[in-house]
């Protein structure tokens, strides 16, 4: 993926996050033409040193579940709205993650990434309210459409500015299966908030 790929995906994703964590915000239409031309890697070979796929390419996140955080949502899939900018898990009392279909598949090789809100306006707390609180070991697990899963294990936990997302850790290319869990964080001001709390894991041995 080149550089520009990646600024334009964390231009499109992470920045939409802002409109249910506590501001308005959008994609700029450069950066969702951009996210546009990605294609999702759902049928990657395995690299040098990485595993095979762990499921066939027409297999989508369905649920996902983090114990050590009391998460047990649903997840839907998250493309781009008709105006360009990337869609976020509706603003509702039933808060639930978002895939991004941009990313892999949990499972496939590369890093698939889960978006989800820390707080749904008048709802109150999101889904992924407790995101920060999770460390290296925890459990994660995603359970797919084909009735199989995938299981992770958290690498890293980091709290980062919103102007200084890590884009190439998140959205770079990697050998084998890993996961990107994303929320808002920082502190909340009326634009939302100032920082983004991301969970990097990877696969467990076994893939589930």
């Amino acid at each position: 993926m080149s550089p520009l790929t990646r600024r334009a995906l964390v231009g499109a994703a992470a920045t939409a996050l802002l409109t249910g964590c506590g501001g308005p915000s959008a994609a700029t239409p450069t950066a969702a033409r951009d996210a546009r031309r990605r294609t999702p890697a759902r049928d990657t070979e395995p690299g040098p040193s990485g595993p095979p796929s762990a499921r066939p390419s027409g297999a989508v996140p369905v649920q996902l579940l983090v114990p050590a955080i009391d998460v047990d949502t649903p997840v839907i899939t998250l493309g781009l709205a008709p105006d360009g900018t990337v869609e976020v898990p509706p603003v509702t009392a039933d808060d639930r993650a978002g895939w991004y279909r941009h990313s892999p598949p949990p499972g496939q090789i590369g890093p698939s990434v889960i978006l989800g809100h820390v707080t749904v306006g008048r709802y109150g707390d999101g889904v992924f309210r407790h995101l920060a609180r999770l460390h290296r070991g925890d459990r994660i697990t995603a359970r797919l459409s084909d009735g199989g899963s995938a299981g992770f294990a958290v690498r890293e936990v980091r709290t980062v500015a919103k102007a200084d997302f890590p884009t190439d850790d998140v959205y770079g290319d990697v050998d084998r299966p890993e996961l990107r869990l994303i929320t808002c964080g920082g502190t909340r001001t009326g634009d939302g908030y100032t920082a983004n709390v991301i969970v990097f894991a990877e696969q467990r041995p076994g893939g589930s």
